[in-house]
């Protein structure tokens, strides 16, 4: 596996590098955003570590940028532990926020975690495909094609889709979705508003009618595969 260190603190990076080699994990590294934009587009790395205060563009863009191409598990790093500046990280695409100073064992365990999440279950494997109305998710590629054009989705996308697919017509709840998501209860409902909203627009879904992610006011969200 490879990682991308992407942060300016030399002494940070040489701590973390080192905690990761000793787990075998092979390290990238990059001090400026657009060295990392430069990582994520050439090696290809298994995860990002993005420290937030990278100079010139800072992680939340750079976070942002890679959004629009890759689906790469992101986690943001920052000595800011500010709820704005979290939720801000996760809005941008990341799927996960450490705040510094933390121990390798912390940083291990989180990025053993967003790796789990952006992978498929046994379950979702087992499925293979599932297909409601237009849409077609590839479980095995993490591929959303919707009437035969494949949509990149983020990771955390994804899992927010597959599971109102796996339910079509039912109505599943903010909490289920988002603990569905990121593996715990965030309690931003905002948050996965922002999230469904970059759902529909990548597949251009209908706001109403078949095909539509529907909000139920104070409950969550249905996938309506009514045709």
């Amino acid at each position: 596996m490879r990682v991308l260190i992407a942060d300016d603190d030399s002494f940070h990076v040489d701590l973390t590098t080192y905690a990761l080699r000793r787990q075998g994990i092979q390290v990238l590294s990059a001090s400026t955003g657009a060295q990392a934009l430069k990582a994520c587009e050439h090696d290809r790395p298994d995860l990002i570590l993005l420290d937030v205060g990278l100079p010139a563009l800072d992680g939340f863009e750079v976070c942002r940028r890679i959004r629009e191409r890759f689906s790469t598990p992101i986690i943001m790093l920052s000595s800011h532990a500010g709820e704005e500046d979290i939720v801000q990280g996760l809005r941008v695409g990341a799927d996960d926020y450490v705040t510094k100073p933390f121990s390798a064992r912390q940083l291990i365990a989180r990025i053993e975690a967003v790796l789990r999440r952006s992978k498929v279950s046994s379950l979702e494997r087992s499925l293979g495909q599932v297909e409601v109305g237009s849409l077609t998710l590839d479980v095995d590629r993490h591929e959303v094609r919707k009437d035969g054009e494949t949509v990149l989705l983020t990771p955390l996308e994804f899992r927010i889709l597959h599971l109102l697919a796996m339910n079509p017509g039912r109505v599943i709840t903010f909490s289920r979705l988002l603990e569905y998501a990121w593996g715990y209860d965030v309690d931003d409902p905002g948050l996965l508003r922002s999230h469904l909203y970059h759902i529909r627009m990548k597949l251009k879904l209908p706001k109403q009618g078949p095909g539509a992610i529907r909000s139920v006011s104070g409950i969550g969200y249905r996938l309506s595969a009514d045709r």
